[in-house]
């Protein structure tokens, strides 16, 4: 099990965005089609913009026409927390870092194979590293 980052609401804020703040910390959305990272298709390892952990791969990152980045598979089950959302009148899966907590998104299974899954994270909540 990883080690859990503990962080004060204040210390979030000194070191986010108000935009990745409010996302990964009050597990708000940003709009579709205006994170940066919605239509990249570079390598590379998309990281938690909280902690750094690796959370997907550009190799499994596909156009789902949603407007936000999307996986099929994360790189490492453990690193990512699923949690039932009954929020908006309606059943999700909410996507968590399992490092930090901060909210990611959520999954759906409308994906594309080999997993069926559809990992829909918002921008504000990664960053991305090149390879």
């Amino acid at each position: 099990m990883k080690e859990k980052i503990n962080k004060s609401d204040q210390e979030w804020k000194d070191i986010l965005s108000k935009e990745s703040y409010e996302v990964t910390r009050k597990a708000g959305t940003e709009r579709p089609f205006t994170g940066k990272y919605w239509d990249n298709f570079d390598n590379g390892t998309y990281k938690c913009i909280c902690c750094g952990e690796p959370l997907f791969k550009s190799e499994t990152k596909f156009d789902a026409g949603c407007g936000w980045p999307s996986f099929y598979e994360a790189q490492d089950k453990d690193s990512i927390d699923e949690l039932p959302d009954h929020s908006l009148s309606r059943e999700r899966t909410e996507i968590r870092c399992s490092k930090c907590d901060a909210h990611l998104g959520h999954v759906f299974d409308d994906g594309p194979n080999p997993t069926g899954l559809r990992y829909c994270v918002n921008s504000a909540a990664i960053d991305f590293e090149s390879s």
